[in-house]
């Protein structure tokens, strides 16, 4: 077989995904006659048998599973390279100035900067690192293209629809994931954790961070008017931790940073509360267009679904 026609392992895809022709020849614009007859080549050009016929409609053969399953990937693949081509069409030039926060591990940063460095090889990127609140500021000021962004960006104006064109939207944000924040406390307060609910947990010492920080938003909204007991500011995750492992205050963490913490250094995790948010990857919404801001989005949607 010299050379694969895309459009028959498109229509034997889209038949194997179906499990039925006429479903696949609407999805494909095509009559069910057209699509058979696609099927029957590739079937000739491959020389396997793919489908076998049953009550219910066409099955896998088990050579055509292994061929449909590569067929997937060939198309994902197509479709990268027709996108990567569009946007060398589009003259990336310039740089993409990145926010960054908390560990890059979390973010799929490497990975992420790599696919980027692929699809856009005439494009610069710079990293400027801090907190959440401070890479919406800085998007703001124009200081930053794209940022990732721990919690809600509701107050400052955010849609996830790509068509949105309100003027009162100012952020365009794609969220990446969800994760559960737990409160941590010295191996010593365990008494003084277990059991509590967030009323009560407000009077302990508490380690506390800057309004700009994911952990300072989730907890004054939490607390609402409860006055939390501040006995040191930090800036930092790790300095956080150091601090709650020497004995001086409760914090708040990452649900796998705490669970971990917990079996290697002892700390205590408050049973009765924890609080939910996301992790996402936010522009302006005026810029959402722009060919650099546009791939940027095109590679981290990639990259947290599994497809670099």
């Amino acid at each position: 077989m010299d050379h694969l026609d895309f459009r028959l392992v498109k229509a034997f895809v889209t038949v194997a995904q179906e499990g039925n022709v006429t479903k696949a020849a609407e999805l494909l614009n095509l009559t069910q006659p057209a699509v058979s007859l696609q099927l029957k080549r590739l079937s000739q050009d491959v020389g396997v048998t793919l489908f076998h016929r049953t009550a219910g409609g066409l099955e896998l053969t088990r050579d055509g599973a292994l061929l449909a399953a590569k067929g997937q990937q060939v198309l994902a693949q197509a479709a990268e390279f027709r996108q990567t081509a569009r946007h060398l069409s589009t003259k990336l030039r310039g740089k993409l100035r990145i926010g960054t926060i908390i560990d890059p591990e979390f973010t799929r940063l490497g990975a992420f900067l790599q696919a980027l460095a692929e699809s856009g090889p005439g494009m610069d990127t710079e990293l400027r690192q801090g907190m959440s609140g401070e890479v919406a500021i800085r998007l703001k000021r124009n200081e930053l293209d794209v940022g990732f962004f721990l919690g809600d960006l509701d107050d400052f104006g955010t849609s996830t629809d790509a068509a949105d064109t309100q003027s009162e939207v100012q952020f365009f944000i794609e969220q990446l994931s969800r994760l559960t924040y737990r409160v941590v406390a010295p191996p010593g307060f365990a008494s003084m954790v277990a059991g509590r609910d967030w009323k009560e947990l407000a009077e302990l010492p508490w380690i506390g961070t800057p309004s700009e920080s994911v952990h300072n938003r989730l907890l004054a909204r939490q607390f609402g008017g409860l006055k939390q007991n501040i006995v040191a500011l930090v800036d930092q995750e790790t300095s956080m931790l150091a601090m709650v492992r020497t004995g001086l205050g409760l914090s708040l963490c990452r649900e796998s940073i705490a669970l971990n913490e917990r079996q290697a250094n002892g700390l205590v995790i408050a049973d009765r509360v924890k609080l939910e948010t996301s992790l996402g990857f936010a522009c302006l919404f005026a810029r959402r267009s722009d060919p650099n801001v546009s791939l940027a989005f095109d590679v981290i949607e990639r990259i947290w679904r599994g497809e670099h």
